[in-house]
């Protein structure tokens, strides 16, 4: 079984994310905080949410769609990783250069 898509506040995303070790900052969703909320003790604890780590998550999620807009990149045209790489240290650059 694959991933659960996205970054979405699931109960098995979580479980997948932890069993893999991975750290994730997916806030909860008001709906699901007022279902955990109304199963009183069975709704368990609520997931740890860090404001300041999301905050910087968001950065890092613009600075990819920002590099998708690079054409290569989004289709990922380069046959070997090395080029790809290359493709986004340039593209990365570029970006860099229009901002200063």
């Amino acid at each position: 079984m694959g991933a659960p898509a996205g970054a979405y506040s699931s109960r098995g995303l979580r479980a997948y994310l932890r069993k893999r070790g991975i750290a994730h900052t997916i806030p909860e969703k008001t709906d699901q905080q007022r279902h955990r909320h109304n199963r009183g003790s069975r709704g368990g604890r609520p997931p740890v949410f860090d404001r300041e780590t999301y905050r910087r998550r968001n950065t890092i999620e613009r600075c990819f769609n920002r590099l998708k807009g690079f054409r290569g990149i989004a289709t990922r045209y380069e046959k070997t990783a090395t080029s790809y790489e290359a493709a986004v240290t340039l593209a990365s650059f570029l970006l860099w250069a229009r901002s200063v």
